[in-house]
């Protein structure tokens, strides 16, 4: 019954308005509420290791992204300084939306990876990024992510392949509840 709370819960991010009077706040907020979801579902999934790989790729993206921003030295288009590329905000986001993709697949990275998208948007809207700003940071993630998460093996579940008594063979599931 949590997860689909949860999942609710990263769809209401994604669609909260853009016709809310301040749409940047949106991204402001979502940068930093798609990784704590995250965490979040790790946490109600007694995930430690999970956790931990969260934060590292976190910690990781946003080593990068920084470093990134001085050495490319892309002017925003609001003019307002030169460390446009890539998007931190979108590259927080999309550190949590990729980590719940990689780690418990699409069921929970789909909402996240909308909720991510959202906060890319609405950087280009509030005139920070440029949309390859955007891409890079959400690509740059998705990369971290890719190589520091490992699939979610659920201690409760138990695949295991089977003989049965008609000389047949297959595969048996258990789940323990």
């Amino acid at each position: 019954m949590k997860q689909p709370l949860i999942a609710a819960a990263l769809v209401a991010t994604a669609i909260a308005s853009p016709v809310q009077a301040n749409y940047e706040t949106v991204g402001d907020v979502g940068q930093f509420a798609v990784p704590l979801a995250a965490l979040a579902v790790s946490f109600y999934k007694d995930d430690t290791e999970g956790m931990q790989q969260m934060l590292k790729g976190w910690v990781i993206t946003q080593g990068i992204t920084h470093a990134t921003k001085r050495i490319t030295n892309v002017r925003r288009p609001n003019k307002s300084n030169y460390q446009s590329f890539p998007s931190g905000h979108t590259a927080s986001a999309f550190s949590g939306a990729a980590y719940l993709h990689h780690r418990y697949g699409m069921k929970y990275g789909l909402p996240a990876y909308i909720a991510a998208s959202v906060v890319g948007h609405s950087r280009v809207h509030a005139n920070k990024h440029w949309a390859t700003d955007v891409a890079g940071g959400a690509a740059l993630a998705y990369g971290v992510s890719y190589l520091v998460t490992s699939t979610y093996d659920d201690p409760n579940l138990a695949i295991m392949p089977a003989n049965f008594e008609n000389g047949g063979v297959g595969v048996a599931f258990s789940y323990t509840l």
